[in-house]
């Protein structure tokens, strides 16, 4: 058992809790149970440091970890402390599925079939909170979206604690980093992708909104929105309408009722039926 909470090893970990850490090794610190189990399941893990309770109350964990040859390690509750206040018993280092891929990879990698247009893709503007962050993975992830971008000085998406927060989704659908919004419309519509902006501007109801096609949705900061750039290049800007008092959405739950509508639609469309 791994008991000391001062060792050189914990160091080493702990070096991945820093994105300088995560660039140079393309490893990422993963903190708690549920992420820990979703990147074992993908055959991520190189190695898993959980306590006796942990790895008893989530033996499908350390057991995956083995079969994709990776190593779990007994660990005290005090080193596994010393790594993360946030582990829950269970911290791993894992391989960055994602390390080094930029947009063009992206949307080349999701693509169903060659010359085929990806179909959902959610971009996040200048979105701070890793909490957040982390959310709007997941909500992207249930939605079906095929790629997340965050752009234009957002949170790092490599964090430990986006990747807590995305409950291991950040393993099931590709996420990269971009520049400025400006810069990516051209890309996007070039891959096939009617650009739609999500703003309490919006002239199109988010009900009324035709979505069946191919579609980027652009997500904006939690306190200001989208940037003006991002609204007027983008082809279409949809708000959510408010019926009660509030004074808005928060951005992931924003975020998801936008792509649950673009994946309904398009599930729904008479030329998807026709191809089942």
């Amino acid at each position: 058992m791994l008991t000391n909470p001062a060792s050189d090893r914990v160091k080493r970990i702990r070096r991945l809790a820093r994105r300088p850490g995560r660039d140079d090794t393309g490893e990422l610190l993963v903190e708690g149970p549920q992420a820990c189990r979703e990147a074992a399941l993908a055959g991520l893990v190189r190695d898993l440091y959980a306590t006796p309770r942990s790895l008893a109350l989530y033996p499908e964990v350390g057991a995956a970890v083995l079969a994709s040859a990776g190593r779990s390690h007994e660990a005290s509750p005090d080193f596994v402390r010393a790594v993360s206040l946030a582990s829950q018993g269970m911290v791993a280092e894992v391989r960055d599925p994602w390390a080094g891929w930029t947009v063009a990879d992206g949307l080349a990698a999701c693509r169903p079939a060659a010359g085929s247009p990806v179909g959902l893709v959610a971009v996040f503007e200048q979105v701070r909170d890793p909490g957040n962050a982390g959310t709007v993975i997941r909500a992207a992830d249930a939605a079906g979206a095929d790629l997340v971008i965050f752009a234009d000085q957002s949170a790092d998406p490599t964090a430990p604690k986006v990747i807590r927060a995305s409950a291991g989704s950040y393993f099931h659908v590709p996420v990269v980093r971009a520049g400025p919004v400006a810069g990516l419309l051209a890309q996007l519509r070039a891959s096939g992708l009617r650009v739609v902006a999500a703003d309490a501007s919006g002239s199109v109801v988010l009900g009324s909104a035709r979505l069946s096609q191919p579609t980027a949705w652009l997500f904006g900061n939690e306190a200001r929105g989208l940037t003006a750039g991002a609204r007027t290049g983008s082809d279409a800007v949809v708000r959510i309408p408010i019926y009660g008092q509030a004074e808005s959405l928060n951005l992931a739950m924003a975020a998801t009722l936008c792509l649950y509508a673009s994946a309904s639609q398009r599930r729904l469309s008479p030329s998807r039926e026709r191809s089942r």
